[in-house]
């Protein structure tokens, strides 16, 4: 097949569905993000008069499993396969799901490509995969740490290593993903070794409205002992925990102004968000052996100053020091892909728009040329 030349990358959340449509040189053409129920067929209409007619649609799909670890074309066995997965991720597999229909339905004609979350931690080391529970879990049930939101942190690292004028190879960085999802990566010459994701995209950092890190005593006690059922505790923990149950909101904009202000909830959540994160940033740098590159990316990270600098006063130990100048002036400035270190730090920090697109697009060509 011959390579394609314009690309649709279709982003589905809960409450959007984000186009971008790409060239042959990956420029960004144009780009909308329509509600659920915007108007789809004439948004591409209009882009098919304005740009040409779409050669490949590329779908982000948080969750693959075990037996998706590649991008892949799309058919009816492959979607059956990927709703079987939205117990593991159901805030976000039912959206990608929705997105790949109302998409199709529009361009039936279209190849589509499902790029997976999953795919850049497929081939981490098995200490880092493994989870200590019985084998007949791991054999008979998939059980592993599979990491999420991996299209955004293959991306991050490989920006950093152009920004750095740098081979990956030899390369230790830590990608931090912070939006109302959140996860660390560690990457070791362009490779994921490990992640704080695991099994759902649950487990980690404190998110806008998911708990992270939980003891699973607590888990089994407020089912065993408080009468919970485990309906409840999977919608508490998913829709009602991380910084919506700290501080009663998820937004972190609201909490930050709220803790500036001094309310006390606020500034626990705060607390505890940066407490969390700084620890598992630690975290991947042991599984590195060191750091070279520490990136933030994300709506959080591109456009929270106080978080990054939050995170970098607890983290000189291993070398990371930031210019406060440089920190603030990515948001004020809106200056995406640009180096916020101090002079002379011996960790380069870096703040990189979020292009989960671009890394889309990658799989897409991938895919369609092993078909050619």
């Amino acid at each position: 097949m011959v390579a394609p030349t314009l690309i649709l990358v279709v982003n589905a959340g809960s409450s959007s569905l984000k186009l971008r449509l790409l060239g042959s040189d990956d420029a960004l053409l144009a780009s909308t993000d329509l509600s659920p129920d915007g108007a789809l067929a004439a948004v591409l209409a209009d882009w098919a008069d304005r740009f040409g007619a779409v050669d490949a649609v590329g779908h982000r799909v948080v969750h693959g499993g075990s037996r998706y670890v590649r991008p892949v074309l799309v058919d009816d066995a492959v979607t059956a396969a990927l709703h079987d997965l939205t117990p593991l991720a159901p805030l976000h597999q039912p959206a990608s799901l929705a997105g790949l229909a109302a998409v199709s339905a529009v361009l039936p004609d279209v190849p589509a490509v499902a790029c997976f979350d999953t795919t850049f931690h497929a081939d981490m080391p098995a200490a880092a995969a493994t989870y200590a529970v019985p084998a007949d879990w791991r054999e008979r049930f998939g059980v592993r740490r599979f990491g999420f939101q991996g299209l955004s942190h293959a991306y991050a690292a490989r920006r950093v290593a152009e920004l750095s004028a740098r081979s990956p190879t030899g390369l230790r960085v830590v990608t931090c993903h912070l939006g109302s999802g959140a996860s660390l990566a560690a990457v070791q010459d362009g490779r994921s070794v490990d992640t704080t994701m695991g099994f759902t995209p649950l487990e980690g950092l404190v998110m806008a409205t998911r708990s992270g890190n939980l003891d699973p005593g607590l888990v089994l006690w407020l089912q065993t002992s408080a009468g919970l059922t485990a309906a409840a505790v999977t919608e508490a923990l998913e829709y009602h925990s991380g910084l919506r149950g700290l501080a009663g909101d998820a937004d972190l904009r609201h909490v930050l102004a709220a803790a500036e202000a001094g309310e006390p909830r606020a500034q626990l959540a705060i607390e505890v968000y940066l407490h969390r994160l700084r620890a598992l940033v630690a975290a991947m740098v042991a599984a590195l052996g060191g750091l070279d590159a520490l990136v933030f990316t994300g709506g959080v990270g591109e456009h929270a100053p106080q978080v990054r600098a939050g995170a970098a006063d607890g983290l000189g130990f291993l070398g990371v020091q930031l210019d406060a100048a440089a920190n603030l002036a990515v948001n004020s400035a809106a200056r995406p892909d640009t180096e916020i270190s101090a002079v002379g730090a011996p960790v380069h920090t870096f703040v990189v728009e979020a292009r989960e697109d671009l890394e889309i697009a990658v799989g897409v060509r991938q895919v369609l040329r092993g078909l050619s």
